[in-house]
């Protein structure tokens, strides 16, 4: 099995983050569960892919030429793809994951799990995706989630496709037994 996971290339400003990240690597690798990630070495990203690493599991990256070029990559992976845009990282990382779990970061980590939650939704794939809520980043979130519904505007099956726990495990565990609901629109 692999997850990614997105996180933000900064580690933020609580050292409670940094230690979710590891804790996040180290409960991948123990569960034999690769990393898929942007392949950065900064930030939660690094963190994450160092423990990862550390606790002996593989830690795969995707990057786009344009990072790569600005030497941001981690040097010690698995594996790493080097792909053209942006565009095709997400797909890459998309293809090479069985489900998708956000770690709190900034706007390009909440635009990679939309993605992937949109693609869900859809039926593009099949894959979970939650969200590691460590100091409560995400519960804004949730709330908004909860309007969405309240306005009619989600369904609320499509709501709950979506995975809130403090806990890595708890995700890993929700991801094991996850079942899709039906696509936004049937063909």
């Amino acid at each position: 099995m692999r997850i990614c996971v997105f996180c933000g290339s900064h580690s933020g400003n609580d050292e409670a983050y940094a230690d979710a990240a590891r804790r996040m690597g180290t409960t991948l690798a123990a569960r034999g569960i690769d990393l898929v990630y942007g392949g950065s070495r900064l930030g939660l990203m690094g963190i994450l892919a160092d423990a990862v690493l550390n606790a002996g599991g593989a830690a795969i990256g995707v990057m786009p030429q344009a990072l790569l070029e600005r030497e941001i990559q981690h040097t010690g992976l698995t594996d790493l793809h080097i792909v053209a845009t942006m565009h095709e990282r997400k797909t890459r990382m998309a293809e090479l994951s069985d489900g998708f779990i956000a770690l709190p970061g900034g706007a390009g980590t909440l635009e990679e799990i939309f993605e992937q939650w949109t693609w869900a939704q859809l039926g593009i794939h099949h894959k979970p995706c939650g969200f590691l809520n460590t100091l409560a980043y995400f519960d804004p979130l949730r709330n908004m989630v909860d309007q969405m519904v309240a306005q009619g505007f989600l369904r609320p099956d499509h709501a709950s496709m979506l995975a809130f726990d403090t806990e890595p495990e708890a995700l890993v565990e929700m991801f094991r037994d996850y079942s899709a609901p039906r696509p936004k629109w049937r063909t």
